[in-house]
């Protein structure tokens, strides 16, 4: 019988969830749905040193933000539980039992300077990568070298002690990952990686194995860091006599400019977020802006991480989530790392953004700022101004910033560019031009058009438009500019023409 597809996002609470984590929980999510299978949120927290405060929160509400809803979790509950790995303690220390029982792991006793001392030895003899093996433990404090009543004797007194996984340097690892194809490694270039710590809390290594095997999880799709691991993630599968889930480590995120793993500092120099949700560093207490609060829509983003690695083919660049989930393949995921291009996340929310209605977008990003304003107007003239900015605007915040001017005359005007228009031609055609505008029976964008034309022809002016732009918004561009007479309304236009003519100084 076929299993059931189930994928899991298992995220440390070590701090706020970075961008590149977030396009791991979205391609489980993804894998999931494609075959109605089950997308499960764990939380790893056995490294209890180095837990952040809020960072939990951090990830669900960042997820939450993104809409990359588990079908099991912390909040979902599910069958599986616990999904907080710090309550699984009991569930670790029977498994570490079993395998010290098999001879499969060893007690290990070596105080932190006894370890400095073997890593020193093993440099000191030109060991390039030093490591606690089958060939460097015999020198060491633990149950392969000690006598059993020693190690019994240490136990009952209270010595620390950490258990290792008894790796043999015969061993040869093989498995397969659905990005590289198989991998061999040989037992002589693996640790005796430590599984429970002197705390009694597991290590990642066997905390996720554990849970991964109990859980059912049928695909462990996780960042390419963690390929070195996997080798022995596969012995232990084999020392428990379980069948591995299917291995995907997706490619890694690179800084911009291609260089180097994408990184905080290449973030803050480039100004762009790096994370979902804003995040307040708890040392310094500084916040890190996430992308909700630069103004990027959920679905933008996740569209362009969706496609951050992954290559569905063809020239389709947006996609709804539907879309996403039913052409989502593990096949075409690439191997190669990916450059993190900041301005094409902000051309996804360009288009995303043009498909918000008018009605939603004066909702969330232009009537609370009237209030704050105090400004009163009607919603279907806001509407209207969000029909008219939302083609030309990045952010929806950027409606109010760059076109605050439907609701609020001008304070003042760009200087230069007046120098070079304004003389008393332009006086002349900007007065006749205001007393069309007002004799105008329907102030509409036909006759509004049809009045600028008239002036222009009769005054032969050829700067006729952009002081009317000027005088009117304060700014040299914007949308069309007869739209933006008429929304604007006769009384605001000539009043801010007049206003502009007594203020505007003639060479």
């Amino acid at each position: 019988m076929k299993k059931s597809i189930r994928t899991r996002f298992a995220p440390s609470p070590t701090g706020p969830l970075h961008i590149g984590g977030a396009r791991t929980a979205l391609y489980n999510y993804l894998f999931a749905l494609k075959y109605q299978g089950n997308f499960v949120l764990r939380i790893e927290d056995t490294d209890q040193d180095r837990l952040v405060p809020q960072s939990e929160v951090h990830i669900l509400e960042s997820l939450d933000w993104l809409e990359l809803n588990p079908h099991e979790g912390l909040e979902q509950g599910g069958p599986f539980g616990p999904y907080r790995q710090s309550e699984r303690k009991d569930i670790y220390q029977y498994y570490v039992r079993q395998l010290l029982d098999a001879g499969q792991a060893y007690y290990a006793f070596d105080t932190p300077e006894e370890l400095e001392g073997l890593r020193q030895r093993l440099r000191a003899a030109r060991i390039v990568s030093p490591k606690y093996n089958a060939l460097s433990r015999d020198t060491m404090q633990n149950a392969l070298t000690l006598p059993e009543s020693e190690v019994r004797s240490r136990i009952r007194s209270g010595v620390p002690y950490v258990v290792r996984i008894n790796v043999s340097p015969k061993d040869t690892v093989r498995f397969y990952d659905h990005i590289r194809g198989w991998i061999h490694v040989r037992g002589t270039d693996l640790d005796d990686k430590i599984l429970m710590k002197s705390d009694g809390m597991p290590t990642y290594h066997l905390a996720n194995v554990v849970d991964d095997h109990l859980m059912q999880i049928t695909h462990v799709i996780r960042g390419e860091e963690w390929l070195p691991s996997t080798p022995l993630h596969q012995l232990l599968y084999q020392s428990f006599g379980w069948d591995p889930p299917e291995f995907v480590h997706l490619p890694l995120l690179l800084n911009p400019d291609g260089q180097g793993k994408l990184s905080k500092r290449s973030a803050a120099q480039q100004d762009f977020p790096l994370f979902p949700l804003a995040w307040t560093d708890p040392c310094t207490q500084h916040v890190l802006p996430g992308f909700r609060e630069c103004g990027y829509l959920p679905n933008a983003l996740c569209n362009f991480l969706a496609l951050l690695g992954w290559n569905p083919g063809g020239t389709q660049e947006l996609w709804s989530r539907a879309e996403l989930v039913k052409a989502f393949s593990i096949a075409r995921i690439n191997k190669a790392g990916v450059r993190f291009d900041h301005q094409k996340v902000k051309w996804f929310n360009q288009q995303y953004l043009r498909r918000v209605s008018d009605a939603d977008l004066a909702e969330q990003y232009v009537l609370p700022e009237l209030r704050s304003h105090g400004i009163t107007c009607g919603k279907e003239k806001v509407w209207r101004v969000c029909a008219l900015m939302k083609e030309r605007v990045t952010f929806g915040t950027d409606i109010w910033q760059q076109g605050s001017y439907f609701f609020e005359a001008p304070e003042g005007y760009p200087s230069s560019a007046l120098r070079i228009r304004w003389n008393e031609q332009a006086k002349a055609s900007l007065q006749a031009l205001v007393k069309d505008f007002e004799h105008l029976e329907v102030f509409n964008v036909p006759n509004i058009e049809a009045a600028l034309q008239q002036v222009m022809r009769e005054t032969q002016s050829q700067v006729m438009r952009p002081l009317v732009r000027i005088a009117v918004t304060g700014r040299t561009e914007g949308p069309e500019l007869v739209l933006v007479l008429d929304v604007l309304g006769q009384s605001s236009t000539v009043q801010r023409l007049r206003t502009a003519i007594a203020r505007w100084s003639l060479p």
